[in-house]
Order: C-alpha cells, then structure tokens, then sequence
C-alpha cells in the first residue's frame, strides 16, 4: 500500500485527504496542532463576536470515517528529496508521495519593528490576544488622567487595505461604537479613533471598481478613517511610523498587509519567488520531483500571466487536483494541467453590508452579505460550530450585543 504523507490540515490538506480517502491508500496527515482552523472568521473572535471554539474542529473527528487516513501530532522541520522522507521532531516518516500544504505566515516585509510591535491574524491565539489588547486598550485608557495617554490607547491602526484588513476595521467599529462606547460611559465616543491605512490607491484592489467605492463609502459612513497612498515605516511601542516623515499615537496597530510562505518552504532546496513560495508545474510537482506536491499559499503557479492569488478557494482547489493525481497517476492515466476556475470574491464590510464579484456580476449591500454569511456556513466544518455561529450572528445583528468581551491573559503576556 503506498504511503501518502500530507503536512497541513488546512483547506488544501483536508481536501487532498478527503480526494484520497478510502482509495487504498495509506494517508497520513501531519500538523502542530490537532484541530482545523477557519481561518476566514478569525478576526471575528479577535472582535468578540465569536468564541474560538466555534471556528476550529478536531482533526481526528473529521476523518473518523475516511477509511486509510491517519493523523499524527507532529511539528514538521525539514523535508530529505532524495531519500523520500520528513523529518519531524519526533522521527523520521518515509513516504511515497508528499503534499506540502503547510499555509503562510504574515509578511512584514522585513519591518521587524511591526513585528515587535503589531498584531496579526494567522492563528488562533493571534485572535485571542488581539481581543486582550482591543479590551485592556479600554480598561487602561478609562484608568489614564493623562489626555494624550488615553487618546493613544484609544486609536487603533489597521495597515493593509484587503479583505483581512476591511473585515476587520468594519468589525472592531461595530465592537467599538455599538458595544465598548456603552460599556465605557466614561470615555469620550469622539476620543476613538480606528484608521486604516493603505499603500495603494484603493480599497480591495481585486474587487471591481464600484465595489471598492462602495466599501469606502461604508467605512467612512462607520466613522472610521481611511487613508489612501499611505506607507508605514515602522512602529514603536507608542507610535506608529509612517514614510512620509509623520506618526500616529496608537498601542494597537495591526498588520494586514501581506503573507508569505510558511518557514517550511524556506528549509527546501528548490525553486522560489519572493514572498518565499515554491514554484510548481502545471501539475502542482516541484521540478526534478513527480511525487512531490505543494499546493495552497505555499505554491507559486501563473495562469493567464499572473500568479494565482494567496486564497483558500485556490488552495481547496489545488488539494482536490493534488489527490486526483495521485490516483490517476497509480492507476496509469494521465491527468491534465491544474486551472483555477475563479468562481468570485467577496468580503464583508459590517452589519448587513458586504461585496461581491461572481460570475461577472457584482453585489454590495444586504444581498452581498448574506451570499457571504451562507457560504461561509456551507464551508464552516461541524454541524455545531454551524449553529453556534449562526445564533451568534443573529444575537449581534438583531441586538447590537457582543457577549465574548473577556481579556482572557495576565497583563504581562499583552503586547504593549
């Protein structure tokens, strides 16, 4: 029986496994951790509309009834070509064929200042301590005489204009002006601020044109300030940094604005680009290596001239086309080139509004979010988390409530 091993249980793993179970295959999955993520909600946990539970379900309940699949706890540091082998740090696994799906990590492009100083949105605990820091902002700033102080802990700067970085700034002013300026009678509603700032020209710049005029019409309708054609320099404990010579008072800053390939694919002695991804053929193999796939934010593939893009329908696609091969490939038929059917993009800007491009049609509004909170349902894994998610949703849309508004560590492990 050959061995399949896959390193990753996010959407690309977990869709590769799924493809290759009861197929006769020995498959072995392998991650740090023991659950998936859903990793497109997390920054609703770190704005306290959802508990952490509900967006992560347990590896081994999900392939309980896929026959020849197997997990192991295991933290993978290194991959051997030749000798067909990963190497953990619990021993050596041989393999037959390998899918390296192992995800990104947050790109700071070198800034170790935002590094030091900002948040970011990659793993569960990211969101649970980005939470701490929005909560203990208000407990600290409602305890501050000082002015400037106070006004520092209460601006929050988001750098990053894409999907991350609007969700997320929709969310924490919804957080902040339905929910904390109640809670915090003391402090002055005018003294918030949240600001978002962007490099670019433009909001969602893979979204059409009208979408992105309406996402920040919303933003601005939500009090919040958008800054366009803006750069950030670096970041102290105190202040953020910007090029053009000028700051912003802020304890919060966080970073939205690019990932790179997870530190696996820096160990592999083959082909990348920058950003760190591994190039791949057209049937997702690193060259010189046909039983080796990488697949999800890890590869790096053109179609039609561009790279296809860092996002979890490429990387569920890829795991489905990785599985595939693998079986057509032992029972000796050929399996054409992979392509990505771009079915659309969409991102939710704040109660009842979002926007959406599919299938050459564009949506914003009420319409657009509720496409946007069924098919994040569809694709949440677990028939609970599915209806802990969904009475969560409707408690917040219907009474403008956030009940998860718990600092959940001592003061010394906040980032300050």
């Amino acid at each position: 029986m050959k061995r399949v091993v896959i390193v990753g249980v996010g959407f690309a793993g977990l869709r590769a496994a799924r493809t290759l179970a009861n197929k006769g295959f020995d498959v072995l999955l392998l991650d740090r951790n023991n659950y998936h993520l859903f990793q497109p909600l997390l920054y609703q946990v770190a704005t306290a509309e959802l508990e952490q539970e509900s967006i992560v379900y347990p590896i081994r309940e999900i392939i309980r009834r896929w026959r020849g699949v197997h997990f192991r706890l295991a933290e993978v540091w290194g991959i051997d070509l030749e000798r067909h082998q990963v190497l953990t740090a619990n021993g050596v696994i041989a393999y037959d064929y390998l899918i390296l799906a192992t995800g990104s990590v947050t790109n700071f492009f070198g800034m170790d200042t935002m590094k030091r100083y900002g948040y970011d949105l990659k793993y569960l605990n990211d969101a649970v301590v980005l939470r701490n820091q929005i909560l203990s902002s208000f407990e600290y700033a409602a305890q501050k005489p000082n002015a400037s102080e106070r006004l520092a802990l209460l601006t929050f700067v988001v750098v990053g204009g894409g999907p991350t970085g609007v969700e997320f700034t929709g969310a924490l002013a919804e957080l902040v002006h339905h929910v904390l300026s109640k809670d915090y009678p003391e402090l002055q509603v005018k003294d918030i601020r949240i600001i978002l700032i962007e490099a670019g020209d433009s909001l969602l710049s893979n979204f059409p044109k009208k979408l992105q005029d309406y996402a920040l019409f919303k933003l601005h309708r939500m009090g919040i300030e958008v800054r366009l054609k803006t750069a950030v320099s670096g970041a102290e404990s105190h202040q953020v940094l910007l090029k053009d010579g000028t700051s912003i008072p802020s304890r919060t800053l966080f970073w939205a604005a690019g990932v790179r390939a997870s530190s696996l694919a820096d160990a592999l002695p083959v082909m990348k680009v920058r950003g760190g991804r591994i190039i791949v053929k057209q049937d997702l193999t690193i060259e010189g290596y046909p039983n080796v796939f990488v697949i999800g934010d890890m590869a790096y593939l053109e179609q039609d001239r561009q790279p296809l893009p860092m996002i979890a329908p490429v990387a569920m696609q890829q795991g489905e086309y990785a599985g595939r091969a693998i079986l057509q490939g032992e029972r000796g038929r050929p399996i054409g080139p992979f392509y990505y059917r771009d079915r659309g993009s969409m991102a939710t800007i704040g109660r009842g509004a979002a926007v959406a491009h599919t299938m050459g049609f564009s949506f914003s509004g009420f319409s657009a979010w509720v496409i946007w909170l069924a098919l994040h349902l569809f694709f949440l894994i677990g028939f609970r988390n599915r209806i802990v998610v969904l009475l969560n949703w409707g408690y917040e849309y219907f009474l403008l409530k956030r009940q998860i508004r718990i600092i959940t560590q001592e003061k010394k492990e906040i980032k300050r």
